[in-house]
């Protein structure tokens, strides 16, 4: 076990793990960490949702000097949604220590960015693009730079930003130390590496599987706009003790915890556009049991750690693995066995089987719940309940017109008239319509793809969408000056204006409609 006290950080730095719920180090952590912190070059080989960000920002935070006023620390991502995730992480990992850092990218207004320059930050995250654009403009200068991160290096290349990069870091002072992280190593960073990396230790964490194995996961094939009612089926049937749905957007948030709640399911909704106080009410209640159902957005859902968490559903499909495991691993902790579900459109099927293929794990089929299923799954909570209340005996108030119905009917029919009363009529359809999602389809423009198990840049993005990592389609482009604290705008649609170039994506169109309500699955059974 490899604990961080292990590693020599400064007490502040520590706290602020402590305070953070972290006791041991990832692999990936326990090789680079060290490395890192004796000013070694590096590069270092890990998938997505490894703990990379903690593993160069912990060294880096660790060792820039409270007083110093210069930037002395480069990270370059290839999205914005990338650079305000390690900003935000960041932000958390020095909240006692109180360095500062700002993210940096295109589709934020550079008038902004530049007022918050002048507060004189440690750590710049960013964009090749926007970064280049400020240097250019005189109002990033990069003389004092000792240490560089290059993180998910081999997506930056993939979107074409070698020549942007190989400018910055010629900008950079040689006597430097620079870290370079990728899931792959095809021979474009390779070449990098050699050109730009000073004899450096190579790290390696290649998982030999990623999925829980106390997870039981299945999935739904099902049309777009029969998923709602699929939903209330399912937790109708299944009874989670609380339950993390995940939609792709904001929108979709929002439109299916409002949905959840005019048909009578305690939920609520959480994503980057709620405020911390928000954001704070809504995980209080999900904790405390206020609400059973949470509908969240991956990155508002990163870092997530409740326990007692039995159900996870993916509405939406993610759209990489990484997302895929992320997700589902908010359950089935501690030793205990969930269940994961995914809705899954006729024409996401092949990217499920991509997910299937690099999780190394057969997502089983499963079959539409029934009405009758689901009814019985009501009534089984109901009755649950209903012994509870008899057991506990507080009840004075209610018997008086209990013994006058039972002079005059059947207990048996007066029971079962409660049941119908308090499960409702699930004969019929909700009637609720939400806005579609385009179906995630895999693209397969690189050649890596088949051997690495990494997708490409713009892997199952939408037209028009900037880079997609963990990207929701309605995001603020709002983000700020991080001093010590978390970073807690989420990323959106990325305008990528002349100073970030724009990813290249799919061109699918929105799903077809059936020309029948059953051409798929059934609602009538």
């Amino acid at each position: 076990m490899n604990t961080f006290t292990d590693f020599g950080l400064e007490p502040k730095v520590l706290q602020a793990i402590t305070e953070l719920g972290f006791e041991e180090a990832t692999p990936i952590q326990a090789k680079s960490i060290p490395i890192a912190m004796a000013g070694r070059d590096m590069i270092g080989q890990a998938q997505t949702g490894t703990g990379k960000t903690a593993a160069f920002g912990l060294p880096l935070i660790n060792k820039i000097p409270k007083e110093e006023d210069r930037i002395v620390a480069l990270i370059m991502t290839p999205t914005r949604e990338l650079a305000i995730q390690v900003a935000e992480e960041i932000g958390k990992l020095s909240r006692f220590k109180g360095t500062r850092s700002l993210p940096i990218y295109g589709g934020q207004d550079i008038v902004r960015q530049i007022r918050a320059l002048k507060k004189k930050p440690q750590i710049i995250i960013g964009t090749p693009g926007r970064l280049l654009d400020h240097i250019n403009r005189k109002t990033i200068k990069l003389d004092d730079v000792q240490t560089v991160v290059l993180d998910e290096a081999d997506e930056m290349l993939d979107m074409g930003f070698m020549d942007d990069i190989q400018s910055i870091l010629k900008l950079v002072p040689e006597q430097r130390q620079t870290m370079l992280f990728s899931a792959t190593m095809p021979t474009n960073i390779q070449k990098l590496a050699q050109q730009f990396l000073k004899d450096p230790e190579h790290v390696s964490v290649i998982p030999k599987q990623v999925s829980a194995p106390l997870i039981d996961q299945a999935y739904i094939e099902v049309q777009e706009r029969q998923k709602f009612d699929a939903l209330t089926r399912l937790l109708d049937m299944e009874s989670p003790e609380l339950a993390i749905v995940f939609g792709r957007t904001k929108r979709r948030v929002d439109e299916l915890s409002e949905a959840l709640q005019k048909q009578g399911y305690s939920a609520d909704g959480l994503h980057g556009d709620l405020s911390q106080n928000q954001r704070d009410n809504v995980m209080r209640k999900f904790r405390d049991g206020s609400i059973d159902v949470l509908v969240a957005t991956d990155v508002a859902a990163r870092g997530l750690d409740v326990s007692g968490v039995t159900h996870v559903v993916n509405f939406d499909l993610p759209q990489d693995p990484e997302s895929y495991v992320h997700r589902i691993g908010r359950t089935g902790r501690a030793g205990k066995e969930g269940a994961a579900w995914s809705f899954v459109t006729p024409r996401e099927i092949d990217h499920l089987r991509f997910i299937e293929r690099i999780t190394r794990h057969k997502i089983a089929r499963k079959p539409l719940p029934s009405i009758a299923e689901a009814i019985e799954g009501k009534q089984r909570i109901i009755a649950e309940r209903l012994i509870e209340l008899v057991e506990n005996g507080e009840l004075n108030e209610n018997k008086g017109i209990a013994i006058q119905l039972l002079e005059q009917y059947d207990s048996v029919n007066l029971l079962a008239a409660a049941f119908k009363l308090i499960t409702g009529d699930k004969n019929e359809k909700s009637g609720i319509e939400l806005t579609p999602e385009e179906p995630i389809r895999v693209k397969r423009r690189n050649p890596d793809i088949r051997s690495s198990g990494r997708k490409p840049s713009g892997y199952g993005n939408r037209t028009g969408g900037g880079g997609g990592y963990r990207r929701d389609s309605q995001g603020s482009s709002r983000g700020g000056y991080n001093k010590g604290g978390g970073y807690n705008r989420e990323g959106g649609r990325d305008s990528y204006r002349s100073s970030d170039r724009k990813p290249r994506t799919g061109s699918g169109g929105g799903e077809r409609r059936p020309s029948k309500f059953n051409d798929n699955p059934s609602f009538d059974n």
